[in-house]
């Protein structure tokens, strides 16, 4: 999604349109896949797992720089919902806006997830058991059965109000 929405960006320079399904698109990947699974599991159940283990200054540090990386994604996906939106409404200077969240997720996310890849979820397993970590992939297991379900629940429920 990230490279779709690189090509989105450089395409929005070149003509000054912008395809809206597709920064629908992306903001909702962002916000269900990126936000409310993959970092969802990591607040909710490895960090909070981590919280109990006597972490190195160095993953200690890690760790809160993920948290508020986090925080920096979900509001910079905001932003760029908001600036759609004000174009939609006929906000033309909403497109600046909306190249310039674009820049501000594609160059973000190919460093966060290298920072948690190769930087602290692999060393942060030797914090756990064996048995300890199969309990966590199982609570993962079990956090992605939810969020889907919750996800679509919550899409129905919306147009039952609207009714």
């Amino acid at each position: 999604m990230v490279g779709v929405l690189s090509e989105e960006m450089h395409g929005i320079q070149k003509k000054d349109e912008v395809h809206l399904e597709l920064i629908e698109s992306g903001v909702d990947f962002f916000r269900t896949y990126a936000d409310q699974c993959h970092h969802g599991k990591e607040e909710d159940i490895l960090f909070r797992d981590l919280a109990k283990k006597r972490l190195s200054l160095e993953h200690k540090k890690i760790m809160d720089e993920l948290i508020e990386e986090h925080r920096f994604g979900r509001e910079t996906v905001g932003k760029l919902l908001s600036a759609k939106e004000r174009y939609v409404k006929g906000d033309t200077a909403a497109l600046n806006g909306i190249i310039g969240f674009l820049k501000e997720l594609v160059e973000f996310y190919p460093a966060h997830i290298e920072k948690e890849d190769k930087h602290f979820f692999l060393p942060c397993m030797e914090y756990f058991s064996k048995e300890e970590r199969e309990v966590m992939l199982r609570q993962f297991d079990e956090f992605d059965k939810k969020l889907i379900h919750k996800k679509y629940r919550q899409l129905v429920e919306g147009f039952e109000r609207r009714r």
